[in-house]
């Protein structure tokens, strides 16, 4: 029997500009950022969108965002490919980070470390991650993550160091 043609998927993403967002990140508190990108005044990142992460939560310290995993976040074994999840605990770790930092400062993470605990699938249903701050220095922060299914079970975790600096400017955003 001939191979079957498999029907073509199609996925079509739209975004706003990251520059205004980048732009207002500057100006003030991560807490502040990310309240206002909860509450659609500030467009989430291109990559959210991309992905499909949605921010769930933010505070001082903490950051939580959701995933619904879809079949085009599949690698070839059949279930959500790990830099999906890591890409999910990057997010949360470093957006912990961001939302304890003041006005004027940036960050950029410098290392994370991920261990893969449970396969994801389009059936496990949406999973929750969420990143809390370890520690806060003046150059350094550290933060961990964990991804967890609908029934709580643990999915991955995480640890990220960042690198904590002075706001980027204008030009350096444009670019």
């Amino acid at each position: 029997m001939p191979d079957e043609p498999i029907p073509e998927r199609r996925r079509t993403v739209t975004w706003d500009d990251p520059k205004p967002a980048a732009r207002q990140a500057r100006k003030v508190s991560g807490s502040d950022f990310f309240d206002a990108m909860r509450r659609g005044r500030i467009p989430e990142p291109p990559f959210g969108k991309l992905l499909g992460l949605d921010v769930f939560d933010a505070g001082d310290g903490r950051f939580v965002m959701t995933l619904q995993p879809r079949e085009f976040h599949y690698n070839p074994m059949g279930c959500v490919h790990g830099g999906i999840l890591s890409t999910l605990l990057d997010s949360v770790m470093s957006a912990a980070v961001h939302t304890a930092l003041p006005a004027g400062k940036g960050y950029l993470t410098l290392e994370i470390k991920v261990n893969f605990i449970r396969a994801v699938f389009e059936h496990t249903g949406e999973v929750m991650a969420e990143g809390k701050v370890v520690s806060l220095g003046r150059k350094v922060a550290t933060a961990e993550g964990r991804i967890t299914d609908v029934e709580g079970r643990i999915c991955a975790t995480g640890t990220a160091t960042c690198l904590i600096f002075e706001g980027l400017t204008a030009e350096s955003a444009e670019s």
